[in-house]
């Protein structure tokens, strides 16, 4: 509400990605290439309580001020279907060291791919830039699987026509 009172009048709230899938976990919690099931159920918990709250948020706004953006969704459908997207894989990390590039930071010591934009992932947490750009296209025109209660796209026309 803060954000509000000061003005916005439209925030996009993301929720927490597949954090059980990222290198790092991969690489920590020695999972032979899969997904931490605990840290994947505590995203797939947390996602649905956003939007609850931005729900209720709008509500009591009576405008949809606040949109959620499911992450989750849109990152685990590239991870769990890297080459769909162009991927050559979605679980090492482009930069990094140990198991999957997922331990320690991206440092000149780091291995380091040849082509970032065919690494799902770029260091043992963050999506490359390219996978990032699937992740903002599902905020502007995603369903609302991707996008609560509307996507980015329909914000804009609806604000575009209130002018």
């Amino acid at each position: 509400m803060r954000i509000y009172d000061l003005g916005a009048r439209r925030v996009i709230v993301t929720g927490t990605g597949p954090i059980g899938c990222v290198p790092a976990e991969l690489a920590q919690r020695n999972t032979n290439g899969g997904c931490s099931a605990e840290l994947q159920n505590a995203a797939s918990l947390f996602n649905p309580q956003l939007i609850q709250i931005i729900q209720e948020l709008n509500n009591e706004i009576g405008s949809n001020v606040f949109m959620g953006a499911n992450t989750r969704q849109s990152a685990l459908d590239f991870v769990q279907n890297p080459q769909a997207y162009g991927f050559v894989t979605s679980q090492i990390a482009c930069c990094g060291q140990g198991p999957y590039n997922g331990l320690g930071l991206c440092t000149p010591l780091s291995n380091l791919c040849p082509n970032r934009d065919v690494y799902a992932f770029w260091d043992a947490f963050h999506p490359t830039e390219r996978a990032n750009r699937i992740i903002v296209q599902q905020i502007l025109t995603g369903t609302t699987e991707y996008m609560y209660p509307m996507n980015l796209s329909t914000a804009l026309t609806l604000d575009s026509n209130n002018i």
